[in-house]
């Protein structure tokens, strides 16, 4: 069997972190298995759906490295990939259920079935529809739509049976029939809903699995219904569980950033973020780590879990860290270069890159890198508390005199040159290295951290680490 899959978004919004692991799964199982992975924008909400939110779908799944082999801007044999150009489709096969005796007109106006609601729940019942229209004969049927009175179309529910979902990562979930009501299928404006239009794609398109948020278990026993009525064999479902905030509520705007552009802005790469999104519900031995071609060669539903992830800000973060460390250092600089000078101005761009590659290892966010390297492009240096530690001792004043007089010697201006004086130093005043290296750590720098000291003081340059350590001696 070949695997076809699909990622179908309803564009009503930015491409949000549940929709984006959805869109990773399907794709990683794609891959995975060598097969199709399918882009269709359900677009039938016509109060809700926009073409600005299907563009921030497009974008999402591009960051994210995402192509889809079928649908918008993709050839595929089975388009179009937009439902609202698919209605003659869903009209046609709405009629044939009709025709069928499965599906019937309903005539109940917005107002009588919100009465019956009120009244299910004051009878403490779950509201469903009490099935009026399916008593209506197909001649007064035929009549009311002749003399335009607004309808919809009902599917006709199978009573007194059981229909049972065989999902791949719940297993048998079975649902009693009984339970659930004659759903709507065509609205009165002529659009279908989504679990109509989701059925005849999702045939039509030959999907074989459908990889989807468990908040969708509830529909599947109406999709089971309606291929059985429309006489089409059954994907494979598989439900992968919801993601809740550090309190376990379920994620929201209020848990952090909503869209996954957002994510990008706030300076996180996309491998951190399919990495992490893939951790979201799937898991590999204690490997935390992934590479995509990793992810693509271990994904496999079986290692889907049934309980909800968890998403952890900073486990994030630490990812994204990992992977700017072996991500090339020219994309980093790229990355970097429009912030530095935004921040600090126009600078020769081989010395920025020169700043940038010190920390490539200290950096969590992109956006850090602004102020972890204040103390190369600005003169007025901000001392921390910790380094003035090392300032204030009292035999930092002749220290620094010291190296500043020993560094004007040194030729070429290189790090191993510097360790040398350093090193000799420490040897004639009989010290540890750390005596010579913190005092003038804090003077060129003001911090009491920085990556390895004499590299700082290699990108500084000579006239600058000389000049900086004069003025903290006066």
């Amino acid at each position: 069997m070949t695997v076809r899959v699909r990622f179908a978004p309803s564009p009503t919004g930015a491409l949000h972190l549940g929709s984006a692991r959805t869109a990773l799964f399907n794709w990683l199982f794609a891959r995975h298995n060598r097969g199709k992975f399918i882009l269709r924008i359900e677009d039938t909400d016509r109060t809700r759906s926009t073409k600005e939110a299907v563009k921030t779908i497009f974008h999402g799944l591009d960051w994210l490295g995402l192509d889809w082999d079928e649908g918008p801007n993709v050839d595929g044999p089975f388009g179009p990939y937009f439902q609202t150009e698919r209605m003659d489709i869903y009209k046609k096969f709405a009629e044939q259920l009709i025709a069928e005796g499965k599906a019937y007109y309903c005539f109940c106006t917005p107002e009588e079935l919100e009465i019956k609601r009120k009244q299910a729940a004051e009878r403490k019942e779950a509201p469903r529809y009490d099935n009026t229209c399916r008593k209506v004969s197909s001649e007064e049927s035929k009549k009311k739509k002749e003399a335009g009175t607004s309808c919809v179309i009902r599917f006709m529910m199978p009573p007194g049976e059981i229909t049972e979902v065989d999902d791949l990562i719940r297993g048998k979930v079975k649902f009693d029939n009984d339970l659930l009501d004659d759903f709507v299928i065509m609205k009165s404006d002529g659009f279908p809903t989504y679990n109509f239009a989701a059925v005849i794609d999702d045939h039509l398109m030959e999907i074989s699995h459908v990889i989807r948020g468990d908040d969708h278990l509830s529909n599947t026993p109406r999709q089971i219904v309606l291929y059985q009525a429309l006489g089409w064999g059954l994907p494979k479902f598989a439900h992968i569980p919801m993601i809740l905030g550090s309190d376990k509520a379920r994620l929201s705007k209020r848990h952090g950033a909503t869209s996954v552009i957002e994510y990008k802005d706030q300076g996180y790469l996309p491998e951190a973020m399919v990495n992490y999104i893939a951790k979201l519900g799937w898991g590999h031995k204690d490997q935390e780590i992934f590479s995509r071609q990793e992810l693509i060669d271990l994904f496999t539903l079986e290692g889907c879990g049934k309980n909800p992830a968890i998403f952890n800000f900073e486990k994030l973060t630490w990812l994204n860290g990992q992977h700017i460390k072996t991500a090339l250092p020219e994309r980093i600089i790229d990355l970097c270069e429009p912030l530095l000078i935004n921040a600090y101005g126009n600078h020769d761009p081989a010395y920025i890159s020169r700043v940038v590659r010190l920390f490539l290892d200290r950096m969590k966010l992109i956006p850090e890198i602004v102020p972890l390297t204040a103390y190369f492009f600005k003169d007025g240096l901000e001392f921390e508390e910790k380094a003035l530690k090392h300032l204030n001792d009292p035999a930092a004043p002749e220290m620094l005199k010291l190296i500043a007089e020993r560094l004007r010697s040194v030729e070429p201006f290189v790090k191993e040159e510097i360790e040398k004086e350093f090193k000799a130093i420490a040897a004639e005043k009989n010290l540890k290295l750390g005596m010579v290296i913190h005092p003038c750590r804090a003077a060129v720098s003001g911090r009491a951290e920085t990556p390895p000291m004499y590299d700082v003081l290699e990108v500084l340059g000579k006239d600058k680490v000389i000049a900086r350590l004069t003025a903290v001696v006066k």
